[in-house]
């Protein structure tokens, strides 16, 4: 298949870009290279997947040059409305994986113009290519942060999510009202999943995982949030991967029927870690004892993730099922590989 990969450069979408290479798929990646933290990590990302970033074709050089090789990389935003259905008008897409969004909770309440043009108005762009250009399957990434102040102690997509609490979640939630409507309206096959707190190899800077073994490392002291007492559905980056791999190269014609082209899957480890538990399988790698900062509860945090995935079991057989121990140990391994430590 061809299949436009957005967010390319990011955590997630470089990890699911080198595993549909992997499986002998042609990619285009487009990533805006934004410097909401840093573009040197992005880059080298894109060095893993054979892109030399002072080669990479900027968007005139891209449109008139041939497709040869197995991974493309463009940059572009989302909200460019007028360049980005060129990339679709050029290319056969089989499959759309957006994957490129504003990030981070905390840095909603800063600047949250960024949200609504990356998460919202870049999003109806992909809706709208997506539409006019007979793609067969849009899947995009959503958020457990939609639950928001749900009561249930086991997150399910049947869930009622009204009440977010973050305007990174408000975009999320946006994202998946948009796709139903492109559904039920132009019978666009669309596929929704919402990420439980993903960490790994390659991860972002600003990710309780690498803040925490950053902090450790340079003896410095570590903000434990709500003293403590936060429980997350810790998700290995490899399990989310093969998730949306799976998703992607399943046609899976039996779910998505005409009258039914609009799903929703949690993507979790299925059993929730309290934060202390967390912090103190990092200590035990790292073999440092950490400087704890005890904090109240931050705006726009929730107190506790646990992802329901019974819909993913059931549709595509499939469990994420890496402990938080072995994903703990492959992350430090590669953060002392990347960094020198």
């Amino acid at each position: 298949m061809k299949i436009l990969v957005t967010g390319a450069a990011g955590f997630i979408g470089y990890h699911v870009c080198n595993q549909l290479i992997k499986n002998n798929h042609t990619v285009i990646g487009i990533d805006n290279l934004n410097d909401y933290y840093s573009v040197d990590l992005k880059l080298a990302r894109l060095e893993q997947l054979g892109i030399n970033p002072k080669n990479a074709l900027d968007f005139n050089e891209y449109v008139s040059s041939a497709n040869t090789n197995r991974f493309q990389f463009v940059r572009i935003n989302l909200e460019d409305r007028e360049q980005l259905p060129k990339i679709f008008q050029k290319e056969n897409f089989t499959v759309v994986c957006n994957l490129a969004a504003q990030a981070g909770v905390r840095y909603s309440l800063e600047n949250p113009e960024a949200y609504i043009d990356s998460n919202i108005v870049g999003f109806l762009n992909i809706l709208e290519c997506c539409r006019n250009f007979n793609i067969e399957h849009l899947v995009y990434a959503s958020s457990s942060s939609v639950y928001g102040l749900s009561s249930s102690a086991q997150f399910k997509t049947t869930d009622v999510t009204d009440t977010p609490v973050s305007l990174y979640a408000a975009s999320k939630k946006s994202n998946e009202l948009m796709a139903h409507t492109y559904s039920h309206l132009f019978g666009l096959r669309t596929t929704g999943l919402r990420f439980f707190t993903v960490y790994g190899p390659w991860g972002r800077p600003d990710m309780a995982m690498f803040l925490f073994t950053e902090a450790i490392l340079k003896g410095k002291p570590i903000n434990v949030f709500n003293n403590g007492e936060l429980e997350r559905d810790f998700t290995y980056i490899d399990d989310i991967t093969t998730g949306v791999v799976k998703i992607i190269e399943d046609d899976h014609t039996d779910t998505y029927q005409p009258e039914n082209l609009y799903h929703i899957y949690n993507i979790g480890n299925n059993r929730p870690v309290k934060l202390m538990t967390f912090i103190d399988a990092i200590e035990k790698e790292l073999g440092i004892q950490p400087k704890l900062n005890m904090m109240g509860m931050q705006p726009g945090d929730v107190k506790k993730t646990w992802a329901d995935i019974s819909d993913l079991r059931l549709d595509y057989a499939y469990s994420p099922d890496t402990p938080v121990e072995k994903g703990i140990h492959h992350f430090i391994e590669w953060y002392k590989g990347f960094y020198g430590k």
